[in-house]
């Protein structure tokens, strides 16, 4: 065989094999931080209307202990299936906390307020999550961090007084680096790696890492096949101690 023609089928080999993995990848069969991230033994998921309606006792018996839902986005939007998750959510034994996505286009105070119109404060809840992430024109046309701030700091010193514990703020590493880094101390980070072990370039610990977003799990029959999984830090103790007082 001509060194063209094994330089050829190498290639092709290649190609095909990368194809594999690719394929693998977007099936969800294959996923880089699987490994990773079940060492860590409190698992949780996060969940949205993309999932449709959930069977809660059938999702809780699959190895997690908790499961943060969707509630509210920017000034006016509730999801469409909060109020039933929620419900039925609290029915199993996971622990359960609501997750707000942030708006540039509206005040902190009046986020807040829809945030406390939508989530009934409940003792043992886990803490309210701010979703800190890019959509639509800002993620080509980042907003200034005096921006994000002027909207953010409000709205996390308002859930803080409602619900008598810090907000979590979830986070890509590229808002996070822009908005979050050396700030918030008192805020418990969950941040998103799927493709590696988490790294956090300020130092700062992360506290839940989504290490997948293209799980599969059984219970749930909704536009989006796949649901977001996660990982706590620390022992099922130290995610009790976190829980609304």
């Amino acid at each position: 065989m001509g060194a063209r023609r094994v330089a050829l089928v190498a290639g092709g080999s290649v190609i095909v094999a990368a194809a594999a993995v690719a394929a693998l990848l977007v099936s969800g069969i294959v996923w880089p931080t699987r490994v990773a991230a079940l060492r860590y033994p409190v698992q949780g998921v996060d969940v949205s209307a993309y999932q449709g309606a959930i069977d809660w006792p059938v999702l809780a018996r699959q190895d997690i202990d908790f499961a943060y839902v969707k509630a509210t986005e920017g000034a006016g939007t509730q999801d469409s299936r909060f109020a039933a998750n929620w419900s039925a959510a609290h029915e199993t034994d996971l622990l359960v906390g609501a997750y707000h996505f942030l708006s540039i286009d509206s005040s902190g105070g009046a986020q807040a307020a829809n945030v406390f119109a939508t989530v009934d404060r409940r003792s043992g809840d886990l803490p309210l999550v701010v979703d800190v992430e890019c959509y639509a024109a800002y993620c080509d046309a980042p907003p200034s961090r005096a921006e994000v701030r002027a909207v953010l700091d409000p709205l996390l010193a308002a859930v803080e007084r409602h619900y008598g514990r810090p907000a979590v703020l979830y986070a890509t590493r590229d808002w996070y680096e822009r908005y979050l880094a050396d700030a918030y101390p008192d805020n418990p980070i969950w941040f998103r790696s799927v493709l590696t072990a988490p790294h956090i370039d300020d130092g700062r610990d992360w506290t839940f890492w989504q290490w997948s977003a293209r799980e599969r799990l059984d219970g749930y029959d909704g536009d989006e096949a796949f649901i977001d999984r996660n990982a706590f830090s620390g022992s099922r103790a130290d995610l009790d101690a976190m829980r609304l007082p």
